[in-house]
């Protein structure tokens, strides 16, 4: 007995989005990015905590969280 072919899923090509940044269509050498510009323009966004979440915690109020340099530890940098 002949098995029945298996139905393949459709290939849908996807969305051509557009640019993140300034709203031109994306380029496919650049995605999702429309020019080498916007891509740096976004990346110094987030160099510079541009996409940062705010919060009220400070940075050693974090559980786990391993402090810098302490005078007098055992660790590099101590005496």
């Amino acid at each position: 007995m002949a098995e029945k072919p298996k139905k393949t899923a459709k290939v849908v090509p996807l969305k051509n989005r557009k640019c993140p940044t300034c709203g031109a269509p994306a380029a496919v050498e650049f995605k999702p990015f429309c020019c080498k510009r916007c891509a740096d323009v976004d990346l110094g966004r987030w160099l510079n905590g541009g996409y940062r979440i705010p919060t009220d915690e400070a940075p050693g109020d974090v559980p786990g969280d391993v402090p810098d340099d302490t005078p007098g530890g055992d660790g590099p940098g101590g005496s």
